[in-house]
């Protein structure tokens, strides 16, 4: 009751307030002290939650002990010891190349055929030849008749069906790749098709919650949201009701005490079912934004996927040796098709263009029979054949069929396999008083298995002012020159107090330091703080680093911070 006649006092007119006396003023003050407090008391625990969300957020590791190889890891590529270079004497015209490039040759195989040539009876035909095809072109010009669309259209098809029939023959051995490759294919648009979806279903949930508005979110992926807020909303409206009336009872004056204890109730439903809805709506939005992420990631995978197999076969997919065979078909069918599309066209000619035709025919002839006797002269010139001096393996071919050679050019290069490879790489000195030779170094990507290297040698850099050295390694396998090795060299492995992730460790001005989480204890729970720690790099493999300094096995090292930090920031633990 007194804090109804409290609250009539607060409402009363002009006239009442100045008939108050000092200890209802007294009690008037204590009562807005009580209310302010707690007020205050409510803003800070909200305030502790909202502050800890605003943290960084760390992953942690722990720090270990145990055994830690150390290894450099560089990639070189592959030389041959020695080489020899295939040269021949004056002018020659490559008539036939009887090897390629990586071809294992012995001894005294033919390489090159080569052909020289009696110049002056050759050039004097040859002349002819050239009159003969001018003539012959300046028949077509002055010739009133033209066909050069329909022959280029033939020519474009004899061309495309010369194409078709090579992409028919490669294909009848690649159905089996190719057919594998589309299969993937096919799962992987099934799957993007699926990931795509989910992404979409999980960012309109996303969106639904931060408006609070639930219409388009996924059930399943909701929950009890779209409840929680509709029970919070109405609570809401229901207190909104009561406080209204509650005001219009002080107004009144009457059953005051009534309306505020039906207010207070109302409020205590409302906040409860806030705090309900909020709390699930922050765990429900960080489940799905962690799903988001890797679905997105996912998606991003199969998407790449997919591109580079479009690349590589088409959009539609590669096509197979029977679709190419019709196809194949149906362009011969086309190209005889033209052919006599044009014989039919020729026919319905007037007698005049019949005879520039028989002259431009004649022309023809006498153009087709001088080329027979260029081609017949060329053929007929005397042929030789350059042969492998040593047993090796053929690195190069520098010159293409029918190319003239000048003197002591090299046309192919052969590596001496029984000399041997080898494999340089350049390190830090540094890392140099833990190499040793002899050693045998992990080849990353030997696939095969049947590649080694072994460190033969220690040598300086070239490079003027370097403080490297080069480690030349001996390698014997199925290897040629110019391939690519990744080397893995072991240094040497040891026990260590302290092993931490690597990229844990960072680099700054003094040296390096790793961050460790310190906790405090304090009446609204633990506290977690990073504090920078100096550290000594020991040793260090791919994935960790072994360290001295400050640090103990079990201690807490933060890897990853969804923020900058610096020592003595407050941090909140990742959710694991």
């Amino acid at each position: 009751m007194n804090d109804t006649k409290e609250v009539k006092e607060i409402t009363s007119d002009s006239s009442e307030k100045e008939a108050r006396t000092p200890a209802k003023r007294r009690e008037l003050i204590k009562t807005l002290i009580i209310i302010f407090l707690a007020v205050m008391l409510v803003l800070t625990f909200f305030s502790n939650t909202i502050m800890n969300k605003s943290l960084p957020e760390i992953s942690t590791e722990t720090v270990a002990s145990g055994k830690l190889t150390e290894r450099i890891e560089k990639r070189g590529v592959v030389e041959a010891n020695q080489a020899y270079n295939v040269t021949v004497d004056g002018n020659r015209v490559i008539e036939k190349i009887h090897i390629k490039t990586g071809q294992e040759v012995k001894k005294d195989d033919v390489l090159f055929t080569v052909n020289t040539v009696e110049s002056e009876k050759l050039e004097t035909e040859e002349a002819t030849l050239e009159t003969l095809k001018l003539e012959y072109e300046t028949a077509l010009l002055k010739d009133p008749l033209d066909y050069s669309a329909e022959n280029q259209k033939i020519k474009a098809a004899r061309a495309e069906l010369n194409d078709l029939i090579a992409k028919r023959d490669a294909a009848r051995y690649n159905d089996s790749n190719a057919a594998s490759a589309k299969e993937e294919y096919r799962r992987n648009k099934s799957e993007q098709t699926r990931l795509t979806g989910l992404q979409e279903k999980l960012q309109a949930t996303i969106r639904a919650i931060d408006s609070d508005s639930y219409s388009e979110a996924a059930p399943e992926y909701s929950g009890d949201l779209p409840a929680l807020c509709s029970a919070y909303t109405i609570a809401e409206e229901d207190y909104k009701s009561a406080y209204e009336t509650y005001q219009m009872a002080l107004e009144a004056g009457e059953n005051v005490e009534g309306a505020k204890a039906d207010a207070d109730e109302k409020e205590a439903v409302r906040n409860t079912a806030r705090d309900s809805y909020f709390n699930e709506k922050n765990n429900i939005r960080g489940n799905l934004a962690s799903q988001l992420s890797d679905v997105s990631g996912s998606l991003a995978g199969v998407s790449e996927a997919i591109e580079n197999y479009t690349s590589e076969y088409g959009e539609g997919g590669t096509e197979t040796y029977d679709t190419l065979a019709a196809a194949v078909a149906e362009k011969q069918s086309a190209l005889e098709d033209l052919i006599i599309e044009l014989d039919n066209t020729k026919r319905k000619d007037s007698i005049e263009d019949k005879k520039e035709s028989l002259t431009l025919e004649s022309k023809k002839k006498a153009l087709e029979k001088q080329q027979e006797k260029v081609d017949k002269l060329k053929k007929e010139a005397k042929s030789t054949e350059i042969k492998s001096k040593y047993s090796g393996i053929v690195s190069s071919i520098n010159v293409q069929p029918d190319a003239t050679t000048t003197p002591e050019e090299t046309l192919a290069v052969i590596d001496l396999a029984d000399e041997g490879f080898t494999v340089k790489i350049t390190v830090e000195n540094e890392n140099l008083k833990k190499v040793k030779k002899g050693v045998e170094a992990e080849i990353v990507n030997n696939w095969n298995g049947d590649i080694t290297a072994v460190l033969k040698e220690i040598k300086s850099d070239s490079t003027s002012g370097s403080k490297a050295k080069s480690l030349i390694f001996s390698v014997t396998g199925d290897v040629q020159t110019g391939d690519s090795l990744d080397l893995s060299v072991p240094l040497g492995s040891g026990n260590y107090d302290a092993i931490v992730p690597k990229n844990a460790v960072h680099t700054g001005d003094k040296g390096s330091y790793v961050y460790t989480v310190r906790s405090k204890n304090t009446p609204l729970g633990n506290r977690y703080y990073a504090e920078k720690v100096e550290v000594n790099v020991e040793a260090s493999d791919t994935a960790s680093c072994a360290v001295s300094g400050g640090l103990n096995r079990g201690d807490y090292i933060i890897t990853a911070s969804s923020k900058p930090l610096k020592s003595g920031d407050q941090v909140r633990m990742k959710d694991k």
